[in-house]
């Protein structure tokens, strides 16, 4: 077995045992990310990579150990990176660093982890299939004509193509969970508030969260445990302490009640999809689980709500590039306010400019309380469902996307289509809760599908337990594609 192919914890213990250094790990990687078709990262900068590879040598030399001292990780492009351009996928920022870390950076850089570079995404995290991306499409490693799901496909490629063993992204309507479902490796977003937003450049600030990227739960339960704590600096982070949710990932299934909602499995679903998840909830009911039908009855509602809160968010924190103080700037315009236009409009590309005039118009007099009021309406209302939902259920399960990855350049002139394939990740979102996907089969054309666990406010750990347990009498997340 290649170096590349050991899990989290075999790292951590090769790391530990002298079999190997932290700057041969780190060359590994940066080797196969520099021979890699994939686009998977926007910027990577070896030296200073391996320098802090050097420096983690050096600590466990000291003695010291732990889980990711060592360990290289792949950050998604929307958190800033002293050393590293951070450009959020966007021409605006595309020469922009930043002087200082975010929060996530911090923590992982203080527990030791190695930085391999910055991941792609949709610029500014605003799609569901990376083609949004002002630096071209990330590939999908199981077909090269696939998209990897969006924003944070780049993480997702990377981990799934061994170009990094985890990786960090955002999620803010289903952006760890959709493309982890579409690359075949596990992906999960905490509660709201879990992991600090300090750092991470804004989207849409009521619903954009961290998560974490790798390839079974119990790597992805490693990586969040470093990721999450209280942050002073960001006004939303929640004061609880830090949990080790490795810790927790031995807990049997039996007794587990997890529903099963009707809404997440009508006409839209495709058979693939449908088929693969049917399986895959039939070996959690072997396992002991118990599957318990429930409803989600405004499931509908939240493509329409998300698509004018996220906009109407985005439209005010983009608000902030417009030339004046760093990034793009058009090089030519007459006085300020042409200089603002075209800024705009050259540095943004065409998903961005669209949601920020959604957003503008949603936010605009007489059109406020038409719109912008009545989605967060709808947004309580979605919580209300699920706080029902978990009186009778312990978990929600259900498929990721509807269909497995479509062809790059297929929606490219429908974005709609892309918006309806969030429909089942979209309402944990609204309602600020956790959930993460784990692969679980294959569908047409030998594309990956995932399923999606949902839990209540602060079930991380049960979540993570639950996929480690189904990954401990299955094997889809062994499974890997050719290199390409």
């Amino acid at each position: 077995m290649k170096i590349t192919e050991l899990s989290l914890k075999q790292l951590a213990d090769g790391l530990g045992k002298g079999e190997f250094s932290a700057t041969e790990l780190a060359r590994q990687y940066l080797d196969r990310i520099s021979a890699s078709q994939l686009n998977g990262f926007i910027d990577v900068q070896p030296d200073l990579t391996l320098e802090q590879a050097r420096e983690a040598d050096r600590r466990l030399a000291a003695g010291e150990r732990g889980a990711l001292l060592g360990i290289p990780v792949a950050h998604k492009d929307i958190f800033v990176t002293r050393g590293w351009r951070s450009t959020a996928g966007s021409r605006m920022l595309a020469d922009y660093v930043s002087p200082f870390d975010a929060s996530v950076v911090e923590r992982l850089a203080a527990a030791g982890a190695v930085c391999l570079g910055k991941t792609n995404c949709d610029e500014f995290a605003m799609g569901s299939s990376n083609e949004n991306s002002h630096f071209g499409a990330a590939r999908n490693p199981w077909d090269l004509a696939a998209i990897p799901g969006g924003s944070s496909g780049g993480s997702a490629v990377a981990v799934a193509a061994d170009l990094a063993p985890i990786a960090t992204g955002t999620d803010t309507g289903g952006s760890v969970r959709q493309p982890a479902a579409m690359c075949g490796i596990t992906g999960i977003k905490p509660t709201y508030g879990r992991v600090s937003r300090f750092g991470m450049i804004a989207y849409a600030s009521s619903l954009d969260q961290g998560g974490a990227f790798g390839r079974s739960a119990h790597d992805c339960a490693t990586l969040l445990s470093a990721m999450v704590g209280f942050d002073p600096r960001d006004s939303t982070s929640l004061q609880r302490g830090p949990e080790d949710f490795a810790e927790a990932l031995e807990q049997p299934l039996s007794g587990l009640r997890i529903g099963v909602p009707a809404e997440f499995f009508g006409d839209g679903l495709a058979p693939d999809v449908r088929a693969a998840i049917g399986t895959a909830m039939a070996q959690l009911e072997r396992e002991g689980a118990q599957l318990v039908e429930i409803s989600l009855p405004r499931t509908s509602l939240a493509i329409p709500a998300y698509y004018v809160i996220a906009p109407a968010e985005a439209s005010s924190n983009l608000s902030r590039f417009d030339g004046v103080r760093y990034g793009f700037r058009a090089e030519q315009y007459g006085d300020l306010v042409e200089m603002y236009e075209k800024t705009r409009a050259q540095g943004f590309g065409e998903e961005v400019k669209r949601r920020i005039m959604v957003g503008t118009y949603v936010l605009s007099h007489g059109y406020y309380d038409a719109y912008y009021l009545q989605a967060q309406k709808l947004r309580r209302l979605i919580a209300q469902d699920f706080r029902a939902a978990f009186e009778k259920v312990d978990l929600i399960a259900g498929p990721v996307s509807p269909t497995v990855a479509w062809n790059i350049g297929e929606h490219s002139d429908d974005p709609v289509r892309d918006y309806l394939a969030d429909i089942y990740t979209l309402p944990a979102s609204l309602a600020g809760l956790p959930g993460m996907s784990l692969p679980v089969g294959f569908g047409q054309g030998g594309r990956p599908v995932g399923l999606q666990l949902i839990g209540n406010y602060f079930a991380e750990a049960r979540l993570l337990s639950v996929a480690h347990s189904f990954q401990q009498t299955t094997d889809w997340h062994l499974r890997r594609p050719a290199d390409q």
